[in-house]
């Protein structure tokens, strides 16, 4: 209704207009010069005293007779359209404020020199831009350069469709190769040593009683050719980037020993000039030969050791190398701990992999695991450690809730503190001696 009663005063006023237009044409007309008048001096008195004080918004660039408008003058960046704004935007902006400088490694990793890592895992989401998948790969670099850390590795999700399936493909939380491609650039530009890490997804295979260790493919080479196929472009990525390793496989117990791995790996050492490695799961690791033909092996860490909660770090280190002794004694130069880590909570020593238990939160047990794991990695001449993990979407600052996985170590002090102390501890590393 509001519109429609405009309408018709608008109508009115236009016909009363019409009816005076004659007897004050005279009058109209000798008002127009002294109405051109008051804008033109305006105008003159807006721009002429800029000039004559100094601060004028009209400027000229060295050789170029087209004006640029200057507001709030300050180190400008120019605007698409000739206006410069020295906050970026419209309106009062403040003088922009140059980004902080991304943080480094102090110590960027060589051969020899220790792996003091973080497994960083990421389900990534499409509609996620580039912009945040950079900014977020910057805040987790920053943390880890934070912590000391010199490596980190990006593990992340690809699918099947069950425990026999022979189909393996990137699903809703795979990161694009073009994703990849930056998160590997930004930590590459931050220093650190990158592993990339896909790794099969468990939610269709029913856990915790089905997993990746225990699949059984109705026809394997049939696995291996969809497996080569699903990894081709991630390599080619790793390969671009830079990165110094690509793990072919994670936890697959029941895939060791295939012949399919020869030919697998022959593909992968074509597209990807880096070293190639092969995580296995700890109990397959102390009771077995892992027949994967690869030159590096890392240990997916996670021995029970039957202690108090409040037992010291000494007998968390001798529960670790009666596990270790199974394997091989003496020092263990081609082992890095590719995961390492455990739940802050009562009861967690009995069983450091229990992803799925949520006890009383308890910040003591974690620390001490990981100081006493740091330990073994020194004594045992380890390559280096991983822990596991910080999740790519979260903010490694803030406190873990208490939904959240207890394994969480990002904003618990006690643990922070230890990692720190082991990162950056004076262990000189495995060097390049080949002793097994």
């Amino acid at each position: 209704m509001r519109n429609r009663e405009s309408l018709v005063k608008n109508e009115k006023n236009e016909k009363n207009d019409e009816s005076r237009k004659d007897r004050a044409g005279k009058t109209k007309r000798s008002k127009v010069p002294l109405l051109a008048i008051l804008p033109v001096t305006v105008t003159s008195l807006v721009l002429g005293l800029p000039f004559v004080l100094g601060d004028h918004p009209l400027r000229w660039r060295s050789g170029s007779a087209k004006p640029i408008l200057v507001l709030h003058d300050s180190t400008p960046s120019k605007g698409g359209d000739g206006t410069v704004l020295a906050g970026g935007g419209g309106g009062a902006a403040e003088p922009a404020k140059p980004a902080a400088p991304a943080l480094k490694v102090d110590k960027p990793w060589k051969t020899g020199m220790p792996e003091w890592g973080v497994q960083i895992f990421w389900e990534d989401k499409k509609e996620h831009s580039d912009a945040y998948v950079e900014k977020k790969a910057r805040e987790q670099a920053d943390y880890l350069v934070g912590l000391k850390a010199n490596a980190v590795a990006v593990s992340f999700p690809f699918y099947t469709e069950g425990r026999t399936s022979t189909k393996l493909a990137a699903g809703r939380s795979t990161p694009t190769p073009e994703h990849l491609d930056t998160v590997l650039r930004v930590f590459h530009e931050a220093g650190l040593r990158t592993t990339v890490r896909p790794t099969l997804d468990e939610a269709s295979l029913v856990p915790p009683e089905g997993w990746r260790g225990n699949i059984k493919p109705t026809d394997k080479e049939a696995w291996f050719d969809s497996y080569e196929a699903l990894l081709g472009p991630y390599l080619d990525v790793a390969q671009r980037q830079q990165a110094a390793t690509f793990v072919i496989g994670t936890e697959l117990n029941s895939m060791e020993g295939h012949p399919g791995w020869k030919g697998l790996m022959a593909a992968a050492e074509k597209r990807f000039k880096g070293e190639v490695s092969y995580d296995a799961n700890w109990d397959n690791y102390v009771g077995g030969h892992i027949d994967v033909p690869v030159k590096r092996l890392g240990v997916d860490a996670y021995f029970p050791v039957k202690v108090a909660d409040d037992a010291p770090v000494d007998q968390l280190v001798d529960g670790w190398n009666t596990w270790l002794n199974k394997k091989a004694k003496g020092p263990l130069s081609r082992i890095v701990l590719a995961e390492a880590g455990i739940s802050a909570m009562d009861g967690a020593f009995h069983a450091p992999g229990d992803f799925y238990t949520k006890r009383k939160v308890n910040p003591a047990v974690q620390a001490n695991w990981y100081k006493a794991v740091c330990q073994v990695v020194q004594e045992r001449k380890m390559a280096g450690v991983y822990w596991w993990s910080v999740y790519f979407d979260s903010d490694p600052k803030a406190a873990p809730k208490e939904e959240e996985s207890r394994l969480n170590f990002a904003g618990r002090p006690d643990t922070e503190r230890e990692i720190r102390s082991c990162f950056g501890s004076d262990y000189a590393g495995p060097g390049t001696d080949p002793t097994p």
